[in-house]
């Protein structure tokens, strides 16, 4: 008899609407407690900042309008202590774990894995096996507007507000930069591209959540993954977010979409 899955982790990229999926996971209150537990860069213990993706840039214009970096407090937990932490902070009571994994964290994760005692293999699959257990549902939440993903994304790291909307008197201090655009739609881009050639050659063959559609019905594709679980998926709530997107995002996209077209580039 095979078992019911434990554990499911949600594989996306920043701005795809994968906070949209964990959160209202969350909210049934029987699939785990999912968090971006593979984030905290281990110099400082806090996710990546807004001018850590902007790391190669020396452009002052895009730099200007990001806060400065905050040095953090470095991580010490080992291996062993960070696998413990995170299986039981994922959890909700009826043992289901869940969790989210962008590709740009994959290294953070292989990391701290490398510590693990009887670590099986070196690569991302077995790490996952080896923290979590080997019957994981993987979740692909994926955005195919990367245009607009790299416009919300910017946004996000001017404001700093990575769910719900901004208030307004935040949203309003971002400002419209192309280059800043364009920086994180080719990080996105390469990310998604990293995910789809993992999925090929790990043999992995993830849930698959189109953007647009989770929006539509967040209902019916939380569902599906409760369903994946062995769960009801009749437990699945109303959308547990509000969108971050407003006319000023449609504004943005189409200015980058005519910049970019200026410069001889399609986006």
């Amino acid at each position: 008899m095979t078992s019911t899955p434990r554990a499911y982790l949600v594989l996306a990229t920043q701005r795809s609407g994968s906070t949209l999926l964990v959160e209202s996971l969350r909210a049934t209150g029987v699939a785990g407690e999912p968090q971006e537990f593979f984030q905290y860069l281990p110099h400082s213990g806090l996710a990546p900042q807004p001018r850590e993706w902007f790391a190669d840039v020396t452009d002052e214009s895009i730099l200007s309008l990001l806060d400065p970096l905050d040095p953090g407090t470095p991580q010490t937990a080992t291996g062993d202590e960070w696998a413990e932490r995170i299986r039981r902070e994922g959890s909700t009571a009826n043992g289901v774990w869940g969790g989210k994994l962008m590709w740009n964290q994959t290294p953070l994760l292989l990391a701290n894995a490398s510590s693990l005692r009887n670590r099986s293999s070196d690569d991302l699959r077995s790490a996952i096996d080896d923290l979590l257990g080997p019957d994981v549902v993987y979740v692909h939440v994926y955005r195919t507007d990367i245009a607009a993903q790299a416009v919300s994304m910017w946004r996000a790291v001017q404001t700093r507000v990575w769910r719900g909307a901004a208030p307004a008197e935040i949203d309003e201090r971002a400002q419209y930069h192309a280059g800043g655009i364009a920086h994180l739609h080719a990080i996105l881009s390469e990310q998604e591209r990293s995910w789809r050639a993992w999925f090929d050659t790990a043999g992995v063959e993830p849930i698959e959540i189109d953007y647009r559609h989770l929006a539509e019905d967040t209902t019916g594709e939380v569902g599906r993954v409760l369903n994946a679980l062995g769960l009801d998926p009749g437990l699945a709530p109303p959308p547990a977010l509000t969108r971050q997107g407003n006319a000023r995002s449609i504004d943005w996209i189409d200015r980058y979409r005519r910049d970019a077209a200026r410069e001889g580039v399609t986006v």
